[in-house]
């Protein structure tokens, strides 16, 4: 876990507290902590726990998240990911079996992405991808259901034979 980077966090709360226009005495009692409390975190004298970040976070109506992320507790792309379920799951209009498929995929999507940017598998050699990249000379981009004229998304594109 990296260290809490209170400075920065006590500044950026000042800010969103500001914004919201509400006093110190006003955020402290809608987060349920005390007024000297809120201003040492402020002043970065205090690391707050995770917990008192999503009372703050909930106060000023912001997300959670954003907060951890200046504190140093959550990494931005973890942020993203974190975002990125939390939407899915908290979508009313599809079912949980379909959150859970939207979640299977998501995972498969950035495995795959995650191989791609580090050219490496797991064991740690080269990953096949089975399309040529799109720098190797006399290759063609790969074609997918979306591309191309008059594209349906009912079909599937079949991998040409080498």
């Amino acid at each position: 876990m990296a260290s809490l980077n209170v400075g920065n966090l006590g500044e950026y709360l000042r800010e969103q507290r500001r914004q919201a226009q509400l006093s110190l005495r006003q955020l402290a009692d809608a987060a349920g902590v005390s007024n000297p409390y809120l201003s040492q975190i402020e002043r970065g004298l205090r690391k707050p726990s995770a917990d008192i970040l999503q009372q703050l976070a909930k106060a000023l109506r912001i997300s959670a998240e954003t907060l951890y992320v200046q504190a140093g507790i959550l990494d931005e792309r973890d942020r993203d990911e974190v975002e990125t379920r939390a939407v899915i799951l908290s979508d009313p209009s599809i079912n949980e079996r379909q959150k859970q498929v939207l979640l299977q995929i998501y995972d498969a999507f950035r495995r795959e992405n995650a191989l791609e940017d580090d050219g490496t598998g797991t064991d740690g050699s080269a990953a096949a991808t089975g399309s040529a990249p799109a720098s190797a000379p006399g290759s063609a981009p790969a074609a997918g259901p979306e591309s191309g004229p008059g594209a349906d998304s009912d079909t599937t594109a079949v991998p040409p034979t080498n």
